[in-house]
């Protein structure tokens, strides 16, 4: 199966669609929700039970894969979706937003970006080329151009040449991915993992607009919308977000990278996004937070030490259906590990009954 985006039906109502994404490891649904696997795990989570929430794609980081345990040992696996036994579709990205927060350790240049690694202080150089040959030797059903994510707040001059650069470096890559080096490294076991652009701008519109009219007219199957949800205010992301949907072609996927909370994910699935991928859900469960349509909650607060119903009656997932707020508030005073284990269950699982409501209410008419 190739990379093809479906476009099923488009809301009455505002910019939202429900759509297919089909990739060499089957079908994503969208609106979609990502987890995050950033080492080639979903902390705490097994595949199984990756499964058994109903993901449908996870997302991976190219810059800790590369760093640990290494592109070449994930080849000689026979690739990310054997190495860690997932046979549903990866989407890596870059590892460009990781590198560009280590301002005090990278080196930013025309060619790429010199970086110094977190774990031994080794200097590694990323070009956008290299960045898709370590993606294409993980066996990423969809990957992303190396790109530059300033921080926020930042100057227009300081947005634009970010802008360049990442313009630049994804025509390269649209370029690099056309020769035969790539399909050399695939060495005929699996497809060239499917390019995404990624449009850049910071929160000014001019430049937003400017970037999503320079990649629309390079031209990928799909885009990513980086460079929000980095501390600027929520209506700041939406007024960046509108204005770039409504260059973007209708024809290919957009994923709204690192977006995780769901009244953002709510607001810009009507601006057109349909893809989105966050540590929230995990990260919270890890410190005792689980999630419900009216927000998070700390599981460790007084109030549940007596309170045997679940944490959310309405939910299916294997923590609802079988354990109390008491005793996963027990387990998580007492510092067992099951208590995590049971909260990011739930909280990936909300996110997953939440897009699939989305989709249903876009479908039927009324969302």
């Amino acid at each position: 199966m190739t990379f093809k985006f479906e476009l099923i039906k488009k809301s009455n109502n505002s910019k939202a669609r429900v759509g297919r994404i089909y990739t060499p490891h089957g079908v994503v649904n969208t609106p979609a929700f990502m987890p995050i696997g950033t080492l080639g795990a979903v902390k705490t989570m097994s595949p199984r039970e990756l499964h058994e929430i109903a993901a449908e794609m996870i997302l991976s980081n190219t810059y800790h894969l590369f760093l640990r345990p290494g592109h070449q040992l994930i080849r000689e696996a026979g690739g990310l979706h054997k190495f860690m036994s997932w046979n549903k579709p990866i989407l890596t990205d870059s590892g460009g937003f990781q590198v560009f927060s280590l301002a005090h350790m990278r080196k930013v240049t025309e060619q790429g970006v010199e970086f110094t690694s977190h774990l031994d202080g080794v200097k590694h150089f990323f070009t956008p080329e290299k960045v898709l040959e370590i993606q294409t030797t993980f066996g990423s059903d969809i990957m992303m151009p190396l790109d530059e994510c300033v921080a926020y707040p930042c100057s227009k001059q300081e947005a634009e040449r970010a802008l360049v650069r990442t313009t630049r470096w994804a025509a390269e890559s649209k370029h690099y991915i056309a020769g035969d080096k790539l399909q050399t490294i695939t060495n005929g076991q699996y497809p060239v993992p499917t390019l995404f652009g990624i449009v850049q701008g910071s929160t000014f519109k001019d430049l937003r607009v400017r970037s999503a009219l320079e990649l629309a007219e390079i031209g990928f199957p799909g885009y990513g919308i980086g460079g929000l949800s980095v501390g600027e205010p929520q209506n700041e992301m939406f007024e960046m977000l509108d204005a770039v949907t409504d260059i973007l072609p209708e024809a290919a996927p957009r994923h709204l990278m690192g977006v995780g909370y769901a009244p953002d994910i709510l607001g810009a699935i009507k601006l057109g996004a349909d893809i989105f991928d966050c540590v929230i859900p995990t990260r919270l469960a890890r410190h005792g937070s689980f999630l419900t349509l009216e927000g998070k909650t700390n599981i460790r607060l007084a109030e549940f030490e007596k309170d045997f119903t679940p944490i959310d009656a309405k939910c299916d997932c294997y923590a609802c259906q079988n354990f109390s707020k008491a005793y996963i508030r027990h387990l998580f005073w007492a510092r067992e590990i099951t208590a995590m284990h049971l909260l990011t269950i739930h909280n990936l699982r909300f996110f997953m009954r939440l897009l699939d409501q989305v989709r249903a209410d876009i479908l039927n008419g009324s969302g």
